[in-house]
């Protein structure tokens, strides 16, 4: 199956043309910001004032669609002087910025493209709807979000690849969810779409968390199916109400008789069972008010099926397991009788993304992947002249053997520079300004008191505690253990009025920087579609954007699928490892 009509040769004509535009603009985002004034940053790379900076990135933001570039005839390179290679022209490096994004590339395919696509070939019995979430208290709005997409997503890969599984005499689609964390995504999929979920996290105390939200869903889960039940037979039979459930009734030892009322669906019900499950009310599909007989039995069908299913599971929820994975991990080890599975991720961190590919590349029993990376800065870059050795697994980037041959390496300033967000930037939030500039200015205090030239020592989150300049600073040198006597306040607000004139430059930059980010950004993701679609014939594979920015800045999805052929001949290990 073909997600989406770019291919690789597309695919590797974009990366070329992003690391060209990054080749010339790499400076600016790999500039510290911590070094902005020690190192007079300013100065070494732009020629333009910081006021014509911020209006024109002003006037960026107020402009439609982004302009076709016109081929420069001069010194410039997308805005920087070819000689100095100073930036003069800050309107060209603006376009030129859209254009090397990822919308600017057009090499995305919606949410809605990508269902539609896989809701093509999928029976009428797995194409149903499920039931709607309303509403949610117990999450954040971008959790909520998050969650809501992409298991949406995951639900119509697992039901695409049929990746269902017989066990204790029923059967079940499996979902493996790496750096499952809490388990928000995993209780999700699982009650909300039925699927069986295994959540593996490396941390101990995510997986405590995940277990002891899984026994309260266990717990709970049955008066969720009959609340959900009872709910849609009240839309087909209006007169009928049910009064109450009990939780006895779910074969605990003991025999509670704690009693839940199920309430109208008006009410707030979270303080019931959604409290533990930190969901909120789940209310079925939309319906028709009337129901033809066949549509009647096939639900009836349906809802004796799920009873029979949650009774054999023993109403389990899903697995949260703890262990560190690598494409190397052998899932049958942690995971007994698996047979297929689809492989997700919802904001991976760092080297983790990448080991979730080469991991569903490796595995024939993973037949779909589904993956949200994130914290791009903890990435391990294999060309990075400072790079040290990889422990334990393969590098991060690049993934594709293309951006291997030409040995790239962004840096990690540049890596902290694509994770910024340009789309919450533009609507005013996203940078602390005066806390970057206090940090630049201490480091200058720290050159010329206490000898310190390199921006290596941290001073942690001080400014969030701190009432002004001068606290600041205190706090800062007794954090890196420094005495602070040998300077007065009177000095340490010299140096903040100083430096004060200068706000301009370092806001402007920043702006720079953060203008950049989806440059970056959009070329990590490259690569790693590189990747899958460099794999042997039968691998299909689509960038997809599936959150809004604002909610989640990291918004796009690697999604990749495994035909008949490319699911036998899986190898045992990544393809370059």
């Amino acid at each position: 199956m073909i997600l989406f009509s770019i291919s690789l040769t597309e695919v590797r004509q974009r990366i070329n043309e992003v690391t060209r535009f990054l080749d010339a603009t790499l400076c600016i985002a790999n500039a510290h910001t911590v070094e902005f004034y020690t190192h007079d940053v300013w100065s070494r790379f732009v020629a333009v004032s910081p006021e014509e900076v911020l209006a024109a990135i002003d006037r960026s933001g107020h402009q439609g669609e982004t302009k076709v570039l016109k081929q420069d005839k001069s010194r410039n390179t997308f805005g920087f002087c070819q000689d100095t290679k100073r930036l003069v022209d800050i309107n060209e490096l603006l376009q030129a910025a859209k254009a090397h994004s990822l919308p600017g590339l057009r090499v995305c395919i919606s949410q809605d493209e990508l269902l539609e696509a896989l809701r093509r070939n999928m029976s009428e019995s797995d194409n149903t709807s499920t039931a709607e979430v309303e509403s949610d208290e117990f999450m954040s709005t971008k959790k909520f979000h998050e969650v809501r997409s992409m298991s949406e997503v995951v639900d119509c890969l697992a039901k695409h690849c049929g990746v269902k599984q017989e066990s204790m005499k029923y059967e079940y689609y499996a979902v493996i969810d790496v750096g499952s964390g809490k388990g928000y995504l995993s209780a999700f999929l699982s009650l909300q779409h039925g699927l069986r979920v295994f959540g593996i996290d490396s941390s101990s105390i995510n997986t405590h968390g995940a277990r002891e939200r899984n026994r309260k869903l266990k717990k709970f889960s049955k008066v969720y199916h009959k609340r959900t039940e009872a709910k849609k037979e009240e839309e087909e039979k209006p007169s009928e109400e049910v009064a109450e459930l009990k939780a006895g009734d779910d074969g605990d030892e003991g025999g509670s008789q704690e009693v839940l009322q199920i309430p109208d669906p008006a009410e707030n019900t979270e303080e019931l069972f959604l409290s533990a499950l930190s969901l909120d009310v789940i209310t079925p599909g939309r319906t028709s008010t009337s129901l033809t007989d066949e549509e009647r039995q096939r639900r009836k069908k349906e809802n004796l099926e799920r009873k029979a299913q949650n009774r054999s599971s023993g109403s389990d929820v899903f697995s949260p397991l703890m262990s560190y994975v690598t494409a190397e991990t052998e899932l049958g080890e942690l995971i007994q009788d698996l047979e297929h599975a689809v492989l997700v991720g919802l904001h991976t961190c760092g080297d983790l993304a990448a080991s979730t590919l080469r991991m569903f590349v490796a595995k024939a029993e993973l037949l779909a992947v589904c993956s949200v990376g994130c914290c791009y800065h903890q990435l391990s870059e294999e060309f990075q002249p400072d790079a040290r050795e990889c422990l334990g697994s393969a590098f991060g980037f690049p993934l594709s053997q293309h951006l291997r041959r030409l040995s790239w390496f962004c840096g990690r300033n540049a890596r902290m520079s694509a994770c910024l967000a340009l789309e919450r930037v533009a609507v005013g939030h996203g940078i602390q300004m005066e806390s970057l500039f206090y940090r630049a200015v201490l480091h200058v205090i720290l050159r010329d008191h206490y000898h310190a030239h390199k921006s290596e020592k941290r001073v942690g989150n001080v400014y969030s505690k701190a009432k002004s300049f001068v606290d600041y600073v205190r706090r800062a040198l007794g954090k890196l253990d420094l005495d602070d006597s040998q300077l007065s306040d009177a000095d340490i607000q010299c140096y903040h009025d100083a430096y004060g004139p200068r706000r301009a430059e370092m806001h402007a930059f920043n702006l720079l920087k953060v203008t950049l980010a989806p440059c970056i950004e959009g070329l990590i993701l490259l690569d790693r579609l590189c990747y899958l679609q460099e794999q042997e014939e039968g691998f299909s594979a689509a960038l997809v954007q599936l959150f809004d920015p604002l909610l989640s800045p990291r918004c796009y999805a690697i999604v990749g699928l495994k035909d008949r052929r490319s699911r036998k001949s899986s190898k045992s290990t990544a393809a370059h490892s």
